[in-house]
């Protein structure tokens, strides 16, 4: 009986390798999205500096 505590099923040792394997590639998306976000947000903060202040709009006169 401690013999088979000692080796995994080889049915299991798939699904690890399955559940490593994705995990791995969810981690890499998710540190590239993380990523991107970073550098987008880092863009948008440098083009609002460079523009003017947005001027206000004309209000529009009702019919005479």
């Amino acid at each position: 009986m401690a013999e088979m505590n000692v080796f995994k099923p080889k049915g299991d040792a798939k699904n690890d390798a399955t559940t490593k394997t994705a995990r791995a590639i969810i981690d890499g998306e998710s540190a590239a999205r993380i990523a991107k976000t970073a550098r987008l947000r880092e863009a948008r903060l440098a083009q609002g500096s460079i523009e003017e202040a947005p001027r206000k709009a004309k209000k529009k006169v009702a019919g005479k």
